[in-house]
């Protein structure tokens, strides 16, 4: 009987290299899990987009990703850190249902629930899907670590709060839906790289009401992204057990990212968001992480795909510095 109903095996499983044997690959490196083995981070895939407001193709990015892992080595110039030795598998994907969208969240709540059972110290990284998928699986996450506080560290253009009558559990819902569930306060949020003309005058009430800390493109500027994100992992640390990190490629900068559809102009550059999601991996609290509202359909070049893989890619590094100190 299979242990975890919920969970498939990889899509796409792609284990070609270069030419030169010296140089190997991410993909090489990054292996289909094997049940029993050791696991410092595990890759999961929650292919769910028909919750997002806009047309979204965000369910093929955890293949598109698998495809795209051939293009990168594992050193990270930029830091001077290789990442080899750190133990990264390809976990598979959480099923869908083809049209029940709430049961589509609930498969993944579930899911991933089951999998933080067998693999208890694995550091999850869910690959979305769009970004209702982060209520769900912030939702396991917590029922993992039971009596723990947990903290959030969002990247995204928007604040995600948007009223769950109107329009139901999409993908401008899920951290009115944490708060809603009580899985998470909001003194305990933190987003950062909110700008533009993106958000309404009554969500920004909400986040304030609800203590909520944001950040907007402009403070992030002036301040700087090391010095910023060092004091935002640093005060969050000190208020909570734990830190779950949601990084919505919509933060990038239209045309730094133009597979996601709900990217501005005016946002983060990509080197950026490779900087912050590398210190928040040294960060000993930082302990999942999920990336979502890529659209590879509307991708351009590889662009978005290439920048997504390099966002995981720098995660790695600051936790392979961090467990391998």
């Amino acid at each position: 009987m299979n242990p975890n109903p919920y969970l498939r095996p990889p899509g796409l499983i792609n284990r070609l290299g270069g030419a030169d044997r010296l140089d190997p690959k991410a993909s090489q490196w990054i292996q289909p899990w094997e049940p029993g083995e050791k696991v410092e981070v595990g890759l999961i895939g929650a292919p769910l987009s028909r919750s997002s407001i806009s047309a979204s193709g965000a369910s093929e990015t955890p293949n598109a990703l698998r495809l795209a892992w051939k293009g990168f080595g594992t050193w990270y110039a930029d830091f001077d850190v290789d990442v080899s030795d750190l133990i990264v598998r390809d976990m598979g994907d959480i099923a869908m249902h083809t049209t029940d969208i709430l049961r589509c969240q609930d498969q993944i709540e579930q899911g991933l629930a089951l999998l933080y059972q067998e693999e208890p110290v694995m550091l999850p990284v869910v690959i979305g899907g769009d970004h209702s998928i982060t209520r769900p699986s912030l939702k396991a996450f917590a029922k993992a670590h039971p009596g723990k506080t947990i903290g959030l560290i969002q990247f995204d253009t928007h604040f995600d709060v948007r009223n769950l009558e109107d329009g139901g559990p999409s993908n401008g819902t899920p951290f009115r839906g944490l708060l809603e569930d009580g899985v998470i306060k909001g003194e305990h949020i933190v987003q950062l790289g909110i700008h533009g003309f993106s958000n309404a005058v009554a969500y920004r009430d909400y986040v304030r009401e609800q203590g909520i800390t944001y950040y907007t493109m402009r403070q992030l500027r002036q301040i700087g992204t090391e010095p910023l994100v060092r004091r935002i992992a640093s005060e969050l640390a000190a208020k909570v057990d734990l830190i779950y990190v949601t990084v919505d490629m919509d933060v990038l900068d239209a045309m730094q990212c133009p597979g996601s559809p709900g990217a501005a102009p005016g946002g983060m550059m990509a080197w950026e968001l490779f900087e912050a999601v590398f210190l928040l991996g040294l960060e000993p609290k930082v302990l999942a992480l999920d990336l979502v509202e890529l659209d590879p359909l509307r991708d351009i070049a590889g662009v978005s795909v290439r920048s997504a893989c390099h966002t995981l890619l720098s995660f790695f590094a600051g936790v392979r510095t961090r467990l391998k100190a």
